[in-house]
Formats: C-alpha cells, sequence, structure tokens
C-alpha cells in the first residue's frame, strides 16, 4: 500500500470524512506512524488530532512546582540486605501516595538496557516490508507489531509504533521473536523476571503480609515485553505520545531513554518523570490497586508527543495476561476488616483484560468496573 498516498488521505480537512475509512487505510498499510514519518507528511493526519479541551486537560504542571514540591521517589536497592525496613518503608510510601517510584542498583546492567533501547530502535527501523512480516491484530497472538491496540475503539490515534511480545508464563519460543532484538529481548527477560520477583517481595511485606504473599498469587508468574516507538512528530501540540491511562497489570517496569516525555498524574497535576541514567521506572498497575483494596494506587500516566525523537521506551507489564487459568482476584482477604471493607468484587484475568482492551485508552480508569457499590 502506498504509504505516502495514505499520509495524504488521512491529513484532509474535509469535515466529512470517513474515520472508519481513514482508520483502515493507516492500518492496511502495517507502516506504522513510523511509515507516516517516512512518507514526508509535514501535518498531522486527523486521526491523530485531539482537541483543545483534550490536550489542555494533559498540559503539566509548571516546571518550578515540580522541582520544588514534586519528585518521583528514587530508591537505591544496593543496600537491602543491610536496610531491607528502610527499603520497604520508601516503596510502600511510593506504592501508596503516587504509585510511582524509580529504581537504581537494581541488578541489571547498564550494558544491558542500553543493548535493549537499541534493539528498539533497530526493529522499529528495518524496512517495512520486514516489519509488515509482524503486523497484527490477533488477539492470541505472542509476538506482534502494531500501532495502537486500541486503533478502533480510541477518539484519537496516538503517535506510537509498539512491537509486543508475551513472554510467559509459557516460556516463549526465542525463534518467533524479530531476529534483530531475539537474544537481548531473550537475555533481559530473565534478568527482568528475577528484579520483578524481588519487587513483589517487597510490596507484600510493604503490606504487611508475607514476602512471598503476592508470587504465591501468580503476580510474577508472567510478563511482557513492550518495545515503544515514538517518531519525531511534525505537530506535537495536536497530539499524544499515549493517552492518559492506567496499567492493566500488578506491575509495570519501565525503560525509557535520554528524551523523556512520561508524565504522572499527581495532586498538583502532571509532573514530568525525568530519566535517570541507568534507573528503571517501576508504578503499580490496577491490578495490584484492586488487590490491595486500595493500599496501593495506580495512577494515570501519558506519554507527549515531541519534534525530537525517535523515543524509544521498553515496558514489561507483570501480568498472566490472556493465559488461561482460574484463578479469581480479589482483595486479598488479610487486609479487608470491618473498618476496611472488599471495595472490588472478584476477576478473572480474562474478563479484566477484556474490559480493558474493548474500553481503549479513553482517559478512564478501569477499575471503577469491578467496584462494588458501596
Amino acid at each position: 500500500m502506498d504509504v505516502a498516498g495514505a499520509g495524504k488521505s488521512l491529513a484532509g480537512s474535509s469535515t466529512t470524512h470517513d474515520r472508519l475509512q481513514e482508520l483502515k487505510t493507516f492500518d492496511e498499510s502495517k507502516a506504522g506512524v513510523k511509515g507516516l514519518v517516512d512518507s514526508g507528511i509535514t501535518k498531522l493526519p486527523r486521526i491523530f488530532v485531539m482537541p483543545p479541551e483534550e490536550l489542555a486537560a494533559g498540559e503539566p504542571i509548571s516546571s518550578e512546582l515540580t522541582q520544588t514540591q514534586f519528585r518521583i521517589p528514587v530508591i537505591d536497592l544496593k543496600d537491602i540486605a543491610g536496610q531491607r525496613a528502610h527499603v520497604v518503608s520508601r516503596v510502600r510510601q511510593a506504592a501508596e501516595t503516587v504509585g510511582f517510584f524509580q529504581v537504581v542498583n537494581h541488578g541489571i546492567p547498564m550494558k544491558l538496557l542500553e543493548e535493549m533501547l537499541a534493539a528498539a530502535r533497530e526493529f522499529h527501523e528495518l524496512p517495512q516490508e520486514v516489519k509488515a512480516e509482524y503486523y497484527s491484530r490477533e488477539l492470541m497472538k505472542k509476538v506482534k507489531y502494531g500501532s495502537n491496540f486500541d486503533l478502533y475503539q480510541s477518539k484519537h490515534a496516538n503517535w506510537r509504533d509498539t512491537l509486543f511480545c508475551v513472554m510467559g508464563p509459557e516460556p516463549l519460543d526465542p525463534q518467533e521473536l524479530p531476529p534483530v532484538c531475539r537474544d537481548v529481548t531473550m537475555e533481559y527477560s530473565r534478568q527482568v523476571q528475577v528484579l520483578g520477583s524481588l519487587l513483589f517481595e517487597l510490596l507484600s511485606e510493604a503490606l504487611g503480609l508475607k514476602h512471598d504473599h503476592l508470587e504465591n498469587m501468580d503476580c510474577a508468574k508472567g510478563h511482557s515485553i513492550l518495545y515503544h516507538y515514538y517518531p519525531a512528530c511534525p505537530e506535537p501540540e495536536l497530539t499524544m505520545g499515549t493517552t492518559r491511562h492506567c496499567d492493566p497489570d500488578f506491575l509495570t517496569i519501565l525503560l525509557q531513554d535520554h528524551i523523556g516525555g512520561l508524565q504522572v498524574l499527581s495532586h498538583n497535576g502532571w509532573v514530568d518523570v525525568p530519566p535517570v541514567p541507568g534507573a528503571l521506572v517501576i508504578n503499580i498497575g490496577d491490578l495490584l490497586q484492586l488487590i490491595s483494596n486500595d493500599r496501593f494506587k495506580s495512577v494515570e500516566h501519558q506519554v507527549l508527543a515531541n519534534q525530537k525523537g525517535p523515543r524509544v521506551s521498553v515496558a514489561c507489564f507483570f501480568t498472566l495476561h490472556l493465559y488461561p487459568t482460574t484463578r479469581m482476584y480479589g482483595p486479598i482477604k488479610g487486609l479487608l476488616s470491618e473498618d476496611n471493607p472488599p471495595v472490588y468484587r472478584e476477576t478473572s484475568l480474562k474478563d479484566f483484560i477484556a474490559y480493558y482492551d474493548n474500553k481503549g485508552l479513553d482517559g478512564n480508569s478501569a477499575l471503577a468496573h469491578f467496584m462494588l457499590q458501596q
């Protein structure tokens, strides 16, 4: 398909344009946002344009406020053996308030982090016909490339392409991964699994539970790796890299590059999560907020579009995703009392993911759907 032609057809000004047809044209090109940029577009295609009032809702607070009143905590894991209680306390404070923190001295070598970011760029910058072989919207496909998982559900497309890889609980056959990122993905998956298990121990203890409680609930049993690519945007003031949302998992570990653009919603408004060399960004997912009965906070975040780029990031979602399991997830019984009754009903992961995916990134929390009537 002619991507340049697709870009032109998407960028007109007719008020009667057929949005569904434009979405299909973009989708069937299998070229993603990167393909539009490569075609030389200078105006943003209409399917990406957000109305001013929605963009205004995502504007950050002033840099002065960011610097003086609010910072995402950075937690050093180096001395965890000698200062575990202190680390648990810091994790608890972050998880119960801002829902985000960064970790340093986490055990994953800087060289591997750099190789992951390089692999993200290399895959997304492969020739279009090579990437197209991995392009899919098939729900159960373990390795797939695409642009906007909610393309047909959301009101506005995001300026982002993604390679999505389900790494577990069933071990992924490495041959399913693109050769350009195969070995590094498998190694990072092994090492991020170790870090994830440690973080779930700290979070269990932060809830006053045994260190293996969350792991025994299968919170660390499976994870997916998402290679995000945000090309330079010709009109970044008109769209978003990723619309405001919460994550549909237990925990997310994010590796971001030096460009930045990730923002978290605080009581003061939107604040930047500045890239810290060698650090990984950790955030609480919806499912962990649900099973902690609102003790831990799954907080809205977004990614700005930028004229600088490409920006790349690698997200690791700890969730069983669509792996068949009969386990139901509801508030942990040991956290409940007469004064702290359950806030949520039990749900299966399949039902939770189905609701989240059908809803798309619409700026509303998926958790509200699973709340008990108070």
